[in-house]
């Protein structure tokens, strides 16, 4: 690889192969070195941060660098119900993500439930679940149609979620 300089453009430019950091754009590049690493290794690695029993009950959601106004703050989603098993084990995880990457990446953890059950509505008008059934026959009738396996698996597994809800 070698460096030319471009005498029209004042820019420097790099012939032959390129590496892929050499080809992002600048902005990205930025992105990726505040939170992008951090947070793709975090969920990388995930399993071997929190245990078998806390990954199965929680995963992480975002992660919020440190500036000027606060600390650095990973964002982690928890079933409803085991909140205080992850409120219990957050000094441990702070712990042992902090010695897995060798320095402080993270001061403060933050928890987000949510319901893992799909609530379903029993109170529907009559006329209104007939015209869905009549609905779901003209799909499953145009699905039927399609000449294509895998675009009909797809639609047929997603017909079968609507029909849930």
């Amino acid at each position: 690889m070698s460096y030319k300089n471009n005498t029209k453009q004042r820019n420097k430019t790099i012939q032959g192969l390129r590496s892929f950091k050499d080809t992002l754009p600048s902005n990205i590049k930025k992105i990726i070195k505040k939170k992008g690493h951090i947070f793709s290794e975090t969920l990388n690695n995930w399993k071997y941060i929190v245990g078998d029993k806390l990954f199965k009950i929680c995963y992480p959601r975002s992660f919020k660098n440190s500036n000027k106004f606060g600390a650095s703050t990973l964002f982690i989603m928890v079933k409803r119900g085991h909140e205080v098993e992850i409120e219990y084990s957050k000094k441990k995880i702070m712990d042992k993500m902090n010695s897995y990457f060798g320095h402080v990446v993270v001061e403060k953890l933050k928890l987000i439930s949510f319901d893992s059950t799909i609530t379903n509505f029993s109170k529907r008008d009559n006329n209104k679940l007939d015209s869905d059934i009549d609905l779901n026959k003209k799909f499953i009738n145009k699905i039927v149609d399609i000449k294509n396996d895998k675009i009909k698996k797809s639609l047929m597994e997603l017909n079968k979620i609507f029909k849930r809800k």
